[in-house]
């Protein structure tokens, strides 16, 4: 039976209001006493602003409703607006750096405040993404929600992106407008106004409204960063799927596969906040925004801003299919074309393999490989379903434990049959497909191809050579003592990721020398995380958990839950 936690939370001292009822009754007693009092209900796009509505309206006095989304600019002026940064690509865009002021009419921002001061006496409510720029009014209210929940409203049709209208378009061109454009412009709103806010919302699930007093949810975010703690992840299918996540991380059996977990991705999963039995949900995006020097130390800080800059996820190809061959973008590519300062470095940790099944790893070019000659028959594939990957790509042996790296630049992509424990840096979204050994993905339509982005990135003098020498079996013993062995396993000198893998039967110290440290309990059923100081309470970890220890934590302990037993845990952190 699996002991992987897929809704591990945060404990704090502080109470949650869950259900409208509760709800309105907080929000009546903090409008209480005035004649006129002005509700503001801001939040994040995707939304079910309606459905907060109905609850507001069974327990409060509202003698006004006033729709901010009166104010926003046209959609077709968006869309001009926008047109450099949406592009006509169905996966790339260039991050936007617009703030949300430019997407609403100042005119039509002053006959909502006039509405709002002509209103009469009573609770008069002004409601929408962008609301509190009409006015703060009386309390604030943020509705907010998870990312993937974003995605999955997406994905069903139920919504589309901010000032769009676009519903029924297709999920990719709704994340990929999300991901460059609606997410970066509201969580900079988000930011601006966190400080200021006297509620906040959890949304995430139909008619189950769970609310936290704005002060306290910023105390509750300070504590997070004084313990160890884990995001929830999330679990998706894909075209070449696997099964070992059913198995081990307790997943529906029913379903045909598990592809992608995202366990170690705060830009993507969730927190949980826990007290009184009641459970608040929360982007993991807000503890970076809101707690970044804590979380991540000066020095990741002052060098990534308020970006959790490495990423945990798994690829799970046993009883699967390879994925696709594919290469990221050099720094200086991704900088000019897409307006991220830093690119999609990342290794393969191979965390478990099917054995008898001949686990592999594609990675980089074979020797003496033609440049023009490999690029033409990867053109031709498009064409006719057919590319030999072993002619041009070195195919190398995978086993339990090995770690690949990949710097930017390099061709790649895992076999079937191998659980990899993909370690990176954040920007997940920037993946050039060479090839996709003639599928379609879920929803039937032929999976995209990047030839002309890949052409301008692979780097063809990785070659076996260099591929053997410097991205395979770069295991090095960095220290040994009592009941421990701790081992740099990389990454290359290209990337900015350092990572460590420590093997032990007893207690292991650990520190974040002033850098967030995130780690994976790689063997073992389970492991315990303490402070020597009691700073915060024993945290266990159970077999292929990732788990964030933050930078404000400094000294901790890893020791086996079970005495005696072999653990081993991967850390990754910024280089200093």
């Amino acid at each position: 039976m699996s002991n992987y936690d897929k809704f591990p939370m945060v404990p704090v001292p502080y109470p949650l209001f869950s259900g409208y009822d509760e709800v309105n009754q907080e929000l009546r007693r903090k409008l209480a006493g005035r004649k006129k009092a002005v509700l503001v209900l801001d939040g994040y796009p995707a939304v079910r602003f309606d459905e907060i509505l109905a609850g507001l309206m069974e327990g409060l006095p509202l003698s006004a409703m006033i729709d901010a989304h009166l104010a926003n600019l046209p959609d077709e002026d968006v869309e001009r607006m926008l047109a450099r940064n949406i592009t006509n690509d169905r996966v790339f865009g260039v991050l936007s750096c617009h703030k949300i002021e430019e997407f609403f009419d100042e005119k039509k921002l002053a006959v909502l405040r006039g509405r709002v001061d002509a209103a009469g006496e009573g609770i008069v409510l002004v409601y929408g993404v962008g609301a509190s720029l009409v006015t703060r009014g009386d309390v604030l209210l943020y509705a907010d929600l998870a990312r993937w929940e974003i995605q999955q409203r997406y994905r069903s049709g139920e919504a589309g992106n901010w000032c769009a209208h676009n519903q029924g378009e297709e999920t990719l061109r709704k994340v990929k407008r999300g991901y460059f454009i609606d997410w970066r412009v509201n969580d900079r709103h988000k930011h601006a106004l966190f400080g200021q806010v006297d509620y906040f919302l959890d949304t995430n699930r139909r008619d189950a409204p769970v609310m936290m007093a704005g002060g306290d949810l910023r105390a509750s975010l300070a504590l997070t960063t004084c313990r160890p703690f884990r995001v929830v992840p999330y679990f998706d299918p894909g075209v070449w799927g696997g099964q070992w996540m059913k198995e081990v991380c307790g997943l529906d059996a029913a379903k045909e596969n598990y592809a992608w977990s995202f366990d170690g991705v705060p830009e993507e999963n969730s927190l949980l906040l826990y007290s009184g039995g009641v459970v608040m949900e929360l982007p993991a995006q807000d503890l970076v925004l809101e707690q970044p020097r804590a979380l991540l130390g000066e020095r990741v800080h002052a060098r990534f801003g308020a970006e959790f800059p490495i990423r945990f996820d798994f690829l799970d190809t046993v009883d699967g299919q390879n994925l696709s061959l594919q290469v990221h973008p050099l720094t200086e590519y991704i900088q000019q074309n897409f307006g991220m300062h830093y690119t999609q470095d990342e290794s393969y940790y191979i965390l478990d393999v099917k054995e008898g099944a001949d686990p592999c790893v594609y990675l980089g070019v074979k020797s003496g490989t033609d440049p023009e000659e490999m690029l033409g028959a990867l053109a031709l594939a498009q064409e006719t379903g057919e590319f030999d990957a072993e002619k041009y790509v070195n195919r190398i042996p995978a086993h339990k434990h090995d770690h690949f790296l990949i710097p930017a630049g390099t061709v790649h992509c895992s076999g079937r049959n191998a659980m990899v424990l993909e370690i990176s840096a954040t920007p997940y979204i920037f993946t050039f497909k060479l090839w996709d050994w003639n599928r379609v993905g879920l929803d039937g339509k032929p999976r995209p191809i990047h030839l002309e982005h890949g052409r301008r990135n692979i780097q063809f003098e990785r070659d076996t050579e260099y591929v053997m020498r410097e991205l395979v079996g770069q295991v090095q013993e960095v220290s040994r003592g009592d009941g421990f062995v701790e081992e740099r396993t990389g990454l290359h000198e290209r990337e900015f990721i350092e990572t460590r893998r420590h093997w032990f039967t007893k207690p292991v110290r650990h520190d974040t020398q002033g850098g967030v440290n995130m780690l994976n309990l790689v063997q073992g059923s389970a492991a315990v995380v303490e402070s020597p100081t009691g700073a915060f309470e024993p945290f266990t970890v159970h077999y292929a958990e990732t788990f964030i220890v933050p930078a404000r934590v400094g000294a901790y302990t890893i020791r086996p839950a079970v005495p005696g037993e072999e653990c081993a845990t991967m850390k990754a952190y910024v280089r200093g």
